[in-house]
């Protein structure tokens, strides 16, 4: 028989996951375009050149161009004021070749977050964050017209992998606006029973331990261990944390929030970091682009 030590884990290729939707969003705006003469357009608002919102962006640009959705770009100065910033939105919310808006966060500290993204149109909120479709999310039989991109996507990557979800418990680790809430609130909507562990639970081990499904998206590098882990769990690493690696040539590497490699000698299911949730994060905003298109195109 098989010894534990001989055991390994699945790997949830969320790279591979993440372009067979693609493909599928792909095929859906040809069709869209053969049927209407009309494709999805996102519009991206960048205020400022931090170099990793640049590089976001850029990456979100290329990957609307790979299936065919049209990306405006809104590329702001730093010292934008808050109205002209909202001006914009206002512009992009009645811009008809546009079915989806991302601002892309941070913002600068001189503009309020939380009233930027309340004037974004909730028909275009792509991002899943205005607080109408974050407040139907919390209500039972409420449909929100999207859905948060990384919650959404760790879903995806359970439901592709033929994992269920029903009546399995499940624990969030962490309590993100981001992630953490809305996870919970998809994993309660899809039948399990949900804990969300965060900084102020008690002995979070022993609740970790008896999770049938894990999704961790706390912020802390390696955080949780293969101790902590039931046997044949699926885990969905949302962590994104880099740790010194003389190694490497950036003299870092990226880890997730679990320890990967103790983690696939115990867990049934593991997305690896990278290459799990992330591209996810994008195809989820791509396909929230062309349901939007959808709702207005094929009226």
């Amino acid at each position: 028989m098989a010894s534990q030590s001989d055991h390994k884990a699945t790997i949830i290729d969320g790279k591979a996951i993440a372009q067979t939707i693609r493909s599928e969003i792909a095929e859906e705006v040809r069709n869209l375009s053969q049927k209407y003469g009309k494709v999805p357009g996102l519009a991206v608002v960048i205020v400022g050149s931090r170099k990793d919102s640049q590089s976001y962006v850029s990456m979100k640009r290329k990957a609307c161009a790979e299936v065919g959705i049209t990306s405006i770009d809104v590329d702001l100065p730093e010292n934008v004021s808050q109205d002209d910033l909202i001006a914009n939105v206002h512009e992009l919310n009645v811009n008809p070749d546009v079915h989806g808006i991302l601002v892309q966060l941070p913002l600068p500290r001189h503009i309020n977050e939380e009233k930027v993204l309340s004037e974004i149109s909730i028909e275009k909120d792509v991002d899943g964050f205005h607080p109408l479709n974050i407040g139907k999310l919390a209500m039972k039989g409420r449909e929100p017209l999207f859905l948060p991109c990384t919650p959404k996507g760790c879903l995806e990557l359970l439901s592709r992998s033929g994992i269920s979800i029903t009546g399995k418990k499940a624990v969030v680790v962490g309590r993100s606006n981001i992630v953490g809430l809305p996870v919970a609130l998809l994993l309660l909507q899809a039948n399990a029973t949900v804990t969300v562990v965060h900084s102020q639970t008690p002995d979070p081990e022993s609740i970790i331990r008896e999770a049938d499904i894990i999704i961790a998206a706390a912020g802390q590098a390696m955080m949780i261990k293969g101790g902590w882990i039931k046997p044949g769990a699926a885990i969905i690493d949302v962590g994104t944390n880099a740790i010194d690696d003389s190694s490497k040539r950036s003299g870092y590497r990226l880890v997730g929030d679990v320890d990967f490699q103790e983690a696939c000698k115990v867990a049934g299911w593991i997305t690896p970091v990278p290459g799990g949730v992330g591209p996810m994060t994008v195809a989820m905003l791509l396909k929230n682009t062309l349901d939007g298109a959808k709702r207005v195109i094929a009226q």
